[in-house]
């Protein structure tokens, strides 16, 4: 397996206030460039970071469960993706627990890449990721969405 012939995750989360209300958007194509998946979710009151690597498990749980064996994330998160690289170390203690099962779910899938984008190349899960945020403002408490399976 290799880069040519994975499916592409672009993952993006997001809190208005940071923190504040939190969401996330994933956009997956297949090796061939066709969109196959959006996933989003609206998380509550979470930060920034908490809602980047929702959608990083979000994109692996999904390729897990469709047996992508090969999978590059593109985000526009660059503290995410030097921790998930090992260049940054995780101090955060919530922060370590989603990195954990990310590395957890990562060592399920044959190939993993994940790289930086600049925001403006991660645009349709930015988008997914605003409307899940947006959702948040109909929940009467702010609560966050039930997780999918």
């Amino acid at each position: 397996m290799n880069a040519s012939s994975a499916h592409t995750a672009h993952v993006d989360g997001g809190a208005r206030g940071n923190p504040g209300p939190a969401g996330f958007g994933v956009v997956i194509h297949d090796a061939q460039g066709k969109k196959v998946a959006e996933l989003s979710q609206y998380l509550g009151h979470r930060t920034n970071n908490y809602a980047e690597y929702n959608g990083l498990l979000a994109a692996l749980r999904y390729a897990i469960a469709q047996r992508i064996p090969s999978l590059k994330v593109i985000s526009d998160s660059e503290l995410m993706v030097r921790q998930m690289k090992g260049i940054y170390k995780v101090r955060h203690p919530e922060l370590r627990k989603l990195y954990d099962e990310a590395q957890r779910l990562t060592a399920q899938i044959e190939y993993v890449e994940i790289r930086h984008a600049f925001r403006e190349h991660n645009q349709d899960a930015d988008r997914l990721a605003n409307q899940a945020m947006d959702r948040g403002k109909n929940s009467p408490r702010g609560e966050a969405e039930p997780q999918k399976s």
